[in-house]
């Protein structure tokens, strides 16, 4: 039998607010892998009908970094966390897992092994980064409802005109990232 692969991919490294999430996906024989491609690549609808679509065919978890975790350990240390977390969540136990990058989390007795660009290549890593990009969007839109005049609905967060200009405008919020260079150059002005 063949031993199942899992799929890790993280979303929100270049925000300049709110979490990092990751996703863990092991895909069910009977998913069309051909429908998966990397979430960037798709619209905003098609990542929403296909987040439904892979995890009602697949097993799936999600792990996230808080921004304090960020601030404390940086974002690549704090993504490679959420991607941990993501694959100790996993209800079943794959024999592989691919990770999108050149970093892995360290994690004991998991066979785990990077792919650069492997959300291009490797459907399974393609169905993660589409449930990560879809919970973390979810949550920055919630959150966007109180700081409208952000447009996080629209950037999630990442670092935008309309966004940097409203930053200079009304200032940080508690969700901005006070480490990124655009923000801590902010405040060092201040």
């Amino acid at each position: 039998m063949k031993s199942n692969i899992a799929g890790v991919d993280e979303v929100g490294r270049g925000s300049l607010v709110g979490p990092v999430y990751a996703a863990a996906v092991i895909l069910k024989k009977r998913v069309d892998k051909k429908k998966l491609k990397d979430s960037k690549k798709l619209t905003k609808i098609n990542r929403q009908i296909l987040e439904k679509y892979i995890k009602k065919n697949s097993y799936w978890s999600i792990g996230s970094a808080s921004l304090k975790e960020i601030e404390k350990l940086n974002i690549l240390n704090a993504s490679l966390l959420a991607m941990k977390r993501a694959i100790i969540k996993l209800k079943k136990k794959p024999g592989k897992i691919l990770i999108d990058g050149n970093k892995i989390p360290k994690i004991k007795n998991y066979n785990l092994k990077y792919v650069i660009k492997g959300d291009e290549k490797i459907p399974e890593i393609s169905a993660a980064s589409i449930i990560a990009k879809v919970s973390r969007d979810r949550l920055i839109t919630k959150m966007s409802k109180k700081y409208i005049k952000y447009y996080w609905n629209k950037n999630a967060g990442y670092g935008t005109k309309d966004h940097l200009s409203a930053i200079k405008k009304f200032g940080i919020t508690k969700y901005h990232r006070k480490t990124f260079k655009p923000i801590h150059n902010i405040l060092s002005l201040k």
